[in-house]
């Protein structure tokens, strides 16, 4: 696809649209129902957000925006893919989530077979589930000391592709993930190599490294490495609304099948209604990557500050100076701080609570040991300010305030059961609700992810184990964490298959 009318990199297309026509004043007489009208039937949603919200809430198919095949919709889709380095690019308003369950319905028109890395998002699983694939696992390396995983070298990759193939279960396509929620980077050049030789496209859930690939500091957008998709959540660290995200399709070997393919999956899985703000707002974050390096630059020195300061601080420690000790990692992403808070004898649970209640500053996530600090690749936060904000929570920790030390010690991350039944056929087999204790043995019916960060830790079709119901219990009682899918928020009960035989019969 080419861009007409001479769009470059300096041109935001989509955005220039809507706001063409929120400044034409338009009496709306179609959906949405508030009209784009702020002074209107918007009056209650221009209070809260704004009045030019409203008036860019526009619908689809509207000449001048999205219609036809050189619209400025269509434009910015072009100006994506050649920003991010892709054939192509779908825009995404339903986040990652819905990239995964795409990509994983396109991949169907591979074969059956799926090799997943095991911290695979729990969102693909349910792509998995809705596509009928038939998955495989390899786990990543882990750091069990902070309960993190990482990611896979391509050896790891070779040896569970060779083992697949050697007993007959060739695969047609292979997940994985990079980078981590912690900033941990994979070779993903390498990755891509080894799948192709085995004859298995590469998806790269590449969620957290939407602004890769903009800044020579930076890693390199995974899409330029050879990966044939790659799952881009744009809102997390390049700059666009939360729930907008962008779908690549690399310039490979496979990209003549997986383009109809992914064109049509999309279609089963975007709303009919999506949302002109978030498209929108892709559309400017792509302008604004593009044009905004120095502001990149800014953002990175910011967060090298705040691990220079950190070292200084014997109270803490930075959890990815010491990735070098894994080999699957190869470069690490400089805007995500994971800090380890276990000398403090408090949780990251605990300090994570404390900053947010009493300094109002927030941090991504929390573990037992850690915190984890994300500065957007466009964002330039107050140093000084969350500083401050740390050093005030270690003298509260020091002067024992907030009760007796409550580090305790957490399960290691579990390994996965066995895989006895087709995930497809456990989900919608007959299924009962029984007790933790009982269902250890059991089928799971269901798929389980502890958050954060989303990982699943039970699917369909595999057994409950007494690890793995250890791990979601504790994950479900800590301050900030819970498990996605389980039948009541403790994990005190499972829904399991009720008849093994007879389901796998069916």
């Amino acid at each position: 696809m080419s861009i007409e009318n001479h769009v470059t990199q300096q041109d935001a297309p989509y955005a220039s649209a809507l706001e063409r026509y929120a400044d034409a004043g338009p009496q709306s007489l179609m959906v949405p129902g508030h009209g784009c009208a702020p002074d209107g039937g918007g009056a209650h949603l221009a209070r809260v957000f704004g009045e030019r919200a409203v008036q860019m809430d526009v619908p689809l198919m509207l000449d001048g925006i999205d219609l036809g095949p050189n619209s400025p919709l269509a434009q910015s889709l072009v100006l994506a893919a050649e920003a991010w380095g892709a054939r192509r690019t779908w825009f995404l308003t339903n986040g990652a989530s819905q990239g995964n369950r795409t990509a994983a319905t396109a991949v169907r028109g591979l074969g059956e077979r799926v090799l997943m890395q095991r911290s695979s998002h729990s969102s693909f699983t349910d792509g998995v589930l809705l596509a009928g694939l038939i998955p495989a696992f390899v786990a990543p390396a882990v750091d069990h000391d902070h309960g993190i995983a990482h990611g896979l070298t391509p050896e790891a990759l070779e040896d569970a592709l060779a083992t697949e193939a050697d007993a007959g279960r060739a695969v047609q396509s292979v997940y994985v993930v990079s980078p981590s929620y912690f900033g941990s980077t994979a070779d993903v050049a390498g990755l891509a190599r080894v799948a192709h030789e085995y004859g298995a496209a590469l998806i790269v859930d590449g969620a957290w490294g939407a602004h890769f690939g903009f800044h020579e500091d930076l890693p390199e957008s995974p899409v330029r490495l050879g990966a044939d998709l790659v799952i881009s959540s744009t809102h997390k660290l390049a700059g666009s609304f939360t729930q907008s995200a962008m779908l690549h399709l690399g310039e490979t070997e496979f990209a003549d099948r997986l383009e109809t393919l992914v064109n049509r999956s999309y279609t089963m899985t975007a709303s009919t209604s999506a949302s002109a703000l978030l498209m929108g707002s892709l559309d400017t974050a792509r302008h604004a990557l593009m044009n905004g390096k120095e502001q990149i630059g800014r953002s990175i020195e910011i967060a090298e500050e705040m691990r220079e300061r950190l070292r200084a601080n014997d109270s803490f420690s930075v959890i990815s100076d010491d990735f070098g000790e894994f080999p699957d990692i190869v470069s690490v992403d400089p805007l995500r701080i994971p800090i380890d808070v276990s000398r403090l004898g408090r949780s990251g649970h605990w300090v994570r609570d404390r900053l947010i209640s009493d300094h109002g500053i927030y941090f991504e996530m929390s573990t037992a040991t850690t915190i984890v600090a994300v500065i957007g690749a466009l964002a330039t936060p107050d140093l000084d300010r969350v500083m401050a904000g740390l050093e005030a929570v270690v003298a509260e920790s020091q002067a024992g305030n907030g009760g007796p030390s409550e580090l305790v010690a957490f399960p290691e991350l579990p390994e996965a059961g066995t895989l006895r039944m087709l995930p497809r056929a456990a989900f919608f087999a007959e299924s009962v609700v029984m007790t933790a204790h009982q269902a250890i043995g059991q089928i799971s019916a269901d798929t389980l992810a502890a958050y954060p960060p989303g990982i699943p830790n039970l699917v369909p079709g595999e057994e409950i184990t007494e690890e793995t119901v250890t791990f979601l219990q504790a994950v479900a009682s800590s301050p900030t964490g819970y498990v996605r899918g389980a039948v009541d928020p403790l994990v005190a009960t499972f829904r399991v298959v009720r008849d093994p035989l007879t389901a796998s019969a069916n």
